[in-house]
């Protein structure tokens, strides 16, 4: 599922306060170091950053897929080296159990409780 990507309410309320400003004066300057021309180069650099952080998000949701894909590939080749040790060597040898597999003769049997009457529902 990828990333939700992020917008923001700052910038939009901030660009509509810049062309309320424009409409008041286009070279507005509020005093030295607050101009017209510096808030927009602020909205301008956060739009920047934004864009940057969501691309990440993209960026890292592709790495994530990628990085699935190969666990499944290595799972399954996983799986076909132990395939392939036990149709060389058989499911009952020792070379089998050292690649990771359980020896036949090393598997527990189930063990099947004998049904007593006062288990069995249909008997009162």
């Amino acid at each position: 599922m990828p990333r939700k990507t992020r917008s923001s309410r700052v910038i939009a309320k901030a660009e509509q306060r810049a062309i309320n400003l424009k409409m008041i004066n286009p070279t507005l300057q509020l005093n030295s170091d607050r101009t017209l021309e510096s808030y927009v180069q602020s909205i301008d650099q956060l739009r920047e950053r934004l864009a940057t952080y969501n691309s990440l998000l993209a960026q890292i949701d592709l790495a994530q897929t990628e990085l699935l894909e190969r666990e499944k590939a290595l799972k399954r080749l996983s799986e076909d080296m132990l395939i392939d040790v036990a149709s060389k060597y058989g499911k009952d040898s020792y070379e089998y159990q050292m690649a990771g597999g359980t020896r036949r003769s090393d598997r527990k049997r189930p063990v099947r409780k004998a049904r007593s009457i006062a288990d069995d529902p249909e008997m009162p």
